[in-house]
């Protein structure tokens, strides 16, 4: 196709992916407050402010006029743009499928059927410890003192941490994909485990906001553990690969071409023949050769 074309279809599918969020963004916004009370669920709440004295609990309120309604839209916009995820990762797919092998396409349905439910499980794990985290947040207040929440602020920091966790949970896919395409052998991956796990739990503790080692474990634990998955996956993917280059390239795929130029004899001497006299050649050339 054209350079034009590709522009076009890329056109069509951006507008159909905009158009399923928003479709789905106008019609989570009908339910809204029961999405902002899912949202908000891990906070410990208060009947009235004195009972939040230490810090025990604390007051969500919206502090200023526009807070209803830009909360409104923001999780409504949140919940459109992850409720429409397999229309607008179907356009994406179907814009970059028609470039791809064979097996690049099985892959890329392995990944994305392997990506999902990553995401969700570290998404999951973060909703659970949510109210450990916040409790131990909350624990800080000195006495005499009450926490009134902004309902945005506890929005976003629950939304940061599930997509913390999330996208945390994504890491050893990644190492996955950098092996088949062959840039990290299990190996050399398997060697680097002494300074992955020191980095995972260094993640962790600056990832979780909260001071103790529930959220650290409950962070780094399983992304090590996906690590070794990950690293074994690897190495048995290296002794398919080396088995598989022993019998050749796949139909679709082109051998490899040796550009190195190989060395020429030197030229023959041309010897007369014995036929050829002087008198057959015609402007330089004769009829025997």
């Amino acid at each position: 196709m054209p350079l034009v074309e590709h522009l076009r279809e890329l056109r069509n599918r951006l507008a159909k992916a905009v158009l399923a969020i928003v479709v789905v963004s106008v019609v989570a916004a009908f339910y809204s407050e029961q999405l902002m009370q899912f949202l908000a669920d891990p906070v410990p709440k208060c009947d009235d402010l004195t009972n939040s004295d230490g810090g025990n609990c604390a007051i969500v309120s919206f502090n200023t006029l526009t807070s209803p309604f830009t909360t409104t839209i923001k999780v409504s916009l949140m919940a459109g743009l992850v409720v429409s995820s397999p229309v607008w990762l179907y356009q994406l797919w179907a814009f970059v499928a028609p470039g791809l092998h064979r097996h690049e396409k099985k892959y890329t349905y392995v990944f994305t059927a392997a990506a999902v439910p990553l995401f969700a499980g570290g998404a999951l794990l973060s909703y659970v410890i949510l109210p450990v985290s916040i409790k131990v947040l909350l624990s800080l207040t000195p006495g005499g003192s009450a926490n009134i929440l902004s309902l945005d602020e506890v929005l976003d920091f629950t939304i940061r941490m599930v997509l913390v966790f999330g996208l945390a949970f994504e890491l050893p896919l990644l190492l996955i994909m950098l092996n088949m395409v062959g840039i990290v052998s299990g190996r050399r991956m398997a060697g680097w485990w002494r300074g992955v796990v020191m980095g995972v739990f260094v993640f962790g503790a600056v990832a979780t906001p909260t001071t103790d080692p529930v959220g650290m474990l409950a962070l780094s634990g399983p992304i090590v553990v996906l690590y070794f998955v990950a690293v074994g996956f690897s190495l048995l993917n290296d002794r398919r690969r080396a088995r598989k280059e022993a019998e050749g390239p796949a139909d679709d795929e082109a051998s490899e071409l040796d550009h190195i130029p190989e060395a020429v004899a030197p030229a023959e001497p041309v010897t007369t023949l014995p036929e050829q006299t002087s008198r057959d050649r015609v402007n330089g050339y004769d009829d025997v050769t």
